[in-house]
């Protein structure tokens, strides 16, 4: 890393610092999420790919409805990404136990090899930008990507990680 550059001091609100804030996300999340493209793109998939890809390794028989929920899009939209991936045979559904109505969502080797595939690089990245930055800097990330969150964006936030809430 060349130069670590700090927001203003004492002026974290300024409009500068908002925007310097802004930014980084911006950098960092096309950063770390380059490889990725890269081994999506080879495979004629993209990012909202991975992002199924991912809830379902986090949350394997998960319904549609658990999946729109999470990922915050439409059905249509999800309806498109699942049919790539079922045609590419990386996701498949099975028939619920208790309601055979009910379609549970499941990667299937090749889709779980492929999530694990990617997954690995990401997870290099982030243990070491969390062993560069140190502890405070991971809690003060944790607590200001919740704080960039709508409430209804951390409860589901909070169930995908299976947190209790205690009120």
């Amino acid at each position: 890393m060349n130069k670590i550059i700090s927001p203003p001091s004492a002026q974290y609100l300024r409009t500068d610092a908002i925007r310097g804030g802004m930014d980084l996300l911006m950098f960092a999340h096309r950063s770390h999420l380059a490889h990725a493209d890269a081994a999506l793109a080879e495979r004629g998939l993209g990012r909202a790919h991975h992002r199924v890809l991912y809830s379902l390794s986090r949350k394997p028989g998960g319904t549609v409805k658990d999946l729109l929920e999470i990922l915050g899009i439409t059905k249509q939209s999800l309806g498109r990404i699942m049919k790539d991936l079922i045609e590419k045979d990386m996701v498949e559904t099975k028939t619920g136990e208790h309601d055979r109505r009910t379609k549970l969502l499941y990667l299937t080797n090749k889709g779980s090899s492929l999530e694990n595939e990617l997954f690995d690089e990401l997870h290099e990245n982030m243990a070491r930008a969390y062993a560069a930055a140190g502890v405070k800097s991971v809690e003060g990330y944790w607590s200001l990507m919740q704080h960039l969150m709508s409430p209804e964006a951390h409860a589901s936030f909070l169930i995908f990680n299976e947190v209790s809430v205690k009120n």
